[in-house]
């Protein structure tokens, strides 16, 4: 909990769209990158966040049509974030208080990066998976 939220976002591929996106290209994107949110920009500044409960709730709930609207017209705007030199147990921290899933990582404003409290999983996903692969080995060897 107390490893820096830099240490989990090198590398990472984020996922910005413009606020004029519509909400089917947003969806689109986030299916092809595998994410559960995108970052809504205007001049590279984080303006808003638009995830998966945002296509549910305030579109596919309320009838609107995903092909027409655009992502700033149901985006959550200015989003809680966190910049990467805190400790992943702040974000996890805010994440519960304001019962949401994802922080944006941001350095002046910009996306930098995305966190998740999946990625609270990281570790013991690693461990999950080690464990595994040693108990099939463990089966082979004994057959």
């Amino acid at each position: 909990m107390q490893r820096p939220i830099s240490s989990l976002i090198p590398g990472q591929r984020i996922l910005t769209v413009e606020k004029e996106t519509t909400v089917r290209e947003a969806a689109e994107r986030m299916r092809e990158m595998k994410v559960g949110a995108a970052m809504v920009v205007a001049k590279d500044k984080l303006i808003g966040i638009f995830t998966e409960r945002d296509a549910l709730f305030r579109v596919l709930a309320e009838g609107r049509d995903p092909a027409t609207t655009v992502v700033k017209d149901v985006m959550t705007r200015n989003p809680q974030t966190i910049s990467a030199d805190r400790p992943f147990g702040h974000a996890l921290h805010l994440m519960y208080e304001g019962g949401f899933r994802h922080v944006p990582v941001v350095e002046d404003g910009r996306p930098i990066g995305m966190v998740s409290a999946r990625d609270a999983l990281g570790l013991e996903l690693e461990q999950l998976e080690s464990d595994l692969q040693r108990k099939t080995r463990i089966g082979e060897i004994l057959g």
